[in-house]
């Protein structure tokens, strides 16, 4: 399982969870959605739930994605996988994007 933490306007919006079957959940933090003052963080990720699943990485993610030769080039250099497209999000989407959101790989500690 991966993990990332969605920031918009550089504060915490959700949690982005890659499960270990491939799938994704995008999951509003509880004082995010409940707030009134908080806008959903996309147009096809309202906050009338809070919790969205999916077998592939949603839209609005994949959107943030760099393309063609920027891909090949961060691929290369980071030694990600071209179809790892949750690690490249992390890699790629964590200072400067278009946009409000960003994207903070949230590091795993293994327990002993």
């Amino acid at each position: 399982m991966r993990q990332a933490e969605v920031l918009y306007k550089e504060r915490a919006a959700g949690t982005l969870t890659q499960l270990d079957d491939g799938s994704f959940t995008f999951r509003y933090n509880d004082a995010w959605y409940t707030a009134t003052d908080t806008p959903s963080i996309s147009l096809t990720l309202p906050k009338t739930k809070q919790e969205y699943t999916s077998k592939h990485l949603f839209p609005f993610f994949y959107n943030m994605l760099p393309e063609g030769a920027n891909k090949k080039t961060v691929c290369f250099e980071l030694r990600i996988d071209s179809t790892d497209y949750f690690g490249i999000l992390m890699a790629t989407a964590k200072y400067d994007t278009i946009g409000a959101i960003q994207i903070k790989k949230i590091e795993q500690h293994e327990s002993s």
